[in-house]
């Protein structure tokens, strides 16, 4: 079967070598799966639960070698590679300490002398997954899932294999049965015929909008159950009384997480006319001392991009916008060195019809959009297609919870830059994708609610 190779983006050395699993294969492994789960579906949750411990006690075990990894597959600097490996850990714990409680039959007044929703699984779930967050974006699928009697297979971004290969080893260290949680080496054309199985019973994806397209497409043609969490470009919207040193720093800590390689990165900054030129002062102070380097050394803020590719890509957008006319205040320019790296770039002056202004740039790019007023702040913020996640910073709490319910996003944060939290649901509307994952509507996403009726 083809080849394929992992790369680390720092040094673009290669740093292992796999080929695609055939599809005889991989038919036998989603037929593993399927196998595994009409066993474990049956498994009482408490031992699930206690499962989903033993992994969360392995990644603390493991951080450090497993934090590295992370890096040396996609670029982030170690530190945020360890705080993803805890947050893993904090999932897998939320889930095993709350699931059976989410999943408790719920009672139902009705003509009935009994009725209620009882939450069953519904078979094997495929993960198509993104290399941005390698662990986390497997592990907030995996977690409820796999206590609610679902079983997973993952087919991971090519670029983190290394890292799809370890969740795999993790959950059968933990204890979970072979096909509980199986990673799979599929190349994009055997996409189709994984999806169209039988044995298939729902698909989660989080990627690119094309990439959701094409995988809802193919589940409505054969009738599979889908949540999709796609791409971003998350509007912070800072009004006339905010704190704008707190907004800066939220704002640019929003901005450069994952060298700002997110779907719910503070992609785009509106002020109004009032502070327009302080706020963009200070954003422009705190973007500068964030410094690009070796992201294995711990000494700098910003790793690299994950591929060349994407550095291209996001290199295009910034000299369109440039030359549409936005003006850029900081970086823009690919550097001389090895390694797919970025500065911490910055676009005042971005206005309609630029790539910064309403399109996702996935990388170190923060645009600065002035608003007259707060009402075309907000008009501004949905003046995009996606939908993920959204800022206000004000003073006035209560003005901001009015002004949120006004924007179109699967979340608003208040004074706070967004962050994904396994207590709090997470995912978009418009071209964002639907569904959400984490909470108790997590864990539900893949069940029967079946209603049962006693006359």
């Amino acid at each position: 079967m083809q080849e394929f190779h992992t790369i680390n983006p720092a040094t673009e050395e290669i740093v292992s070598t796999y080929s695609y699993q055939s599809p005889v294969v991989l038919e036998g492994k989603v037929a593993n799966s399927y196998k595994t789960w009409t066993s474990w579906r049956k498994t009482p949750i408490a031992q699930r639960s206690e499962l989903l411990m033993n992994v969360a006690k392995i990644l603390r075990e493991k951080q450090i070698p497993l934090s590295r990894l992370i890096t040396i597959e996609m670029g982030k600097p170690l530190d945020q590679s360890q705080a993803e490996i805890e947050k893993c850990a904090l999932v897998c714990e939320y889930y095993a300490e709350n699931g059976d409680n989410f999943l408790q039959d719920e009672l139902i007044q009705s003509d009935a002398k009994k009725s209620f929703i009882s939450y069953d699984p519904i078979g094997l779930i495929l993960a198509i997954m993104p290399w941005n967050f390698p662990f986390w974006q497997v592990f907030r699928f995996a977690a409820p899932n796999l206590v609610a009697g679902n079983t997973g297979l993952l087919k991971h971004s090519p670029n983190t294999t290394g890292c799809a290969l370890k969740i795999q080893e993790i959950f059968l260290e933990a204890g979970f049965p072979e096909g509980a949680f199986t990673t799979i080496l599929a190349h994009t054309d055997h996409v189709e015929a994984i999806i169209s199985s039988d044995q298939v019973a729902g698909v989660t994806l989080t990627g690119s909008t094309k990439a959701g397209k094409s995988v809802a497409a193919l589940s409505g043609k054969y009738l599979k159950k889908t949540v999709l969490e796609l791409g971003g470009s998350d509007p912070y919207v800072i009004l006339d009384d905010a704190d704008l040193t707190l907004a800066a720093d939220k704002c640019v800590t929003g901005r450069l997480i994952n060298t700002g390689q997110s779907c719910i990165a503070a992609k785009r900054f509106i002020v109004t006319e009032k502070n327009a030129d302080e706020f963009t002062e200070k954003v422009r102070m705190w973007m500068s001392q964030k410094r690009f380097g070796d992201p294995l050394s711990g000494e700098y803020s910003l790793g690299t991009m994950a591929r060349t590719d994407l550095r291209e890509q996001l290199h295009q957008q910034v000299t369109q916008s440039i030359n549409a006319g936005a003006k850029c205040l900081l970086g823009g320019k690919i550097p001389d060195t090895t390694g797919y790296y970025y500065p911490a770039t910055l676009l005042s002056h971005v206005s309609e019809g630029m790539p910064a202004f309403n399109k996702e740039l996935f990388g170190p790019v923060a645009s600065i959009i002035m608003a007259k007023d707060e009402h075309h702040a907000i008009d501004i913020a949905n003046d995009t297609a996606y939908g993920l996640g959204a800022a206000i910073f004000t003073q006035d709490t209560e003005r901001a919870i009015y002004l949120s319910r006004g924007i179109e996003a699967g979340c608003v944060y208040i004074n706070d830059f967004v962050k994904s939290d396994p207590r709090l649901p997470f995912g978009g509307v418009k071209s964002s994708g639907y569904g959400r994952e984490l909470s108790p509507l997590g864990i539900k996403e893949f069940v029967n609610a079946k209603t049962i009726y006693v006359g």
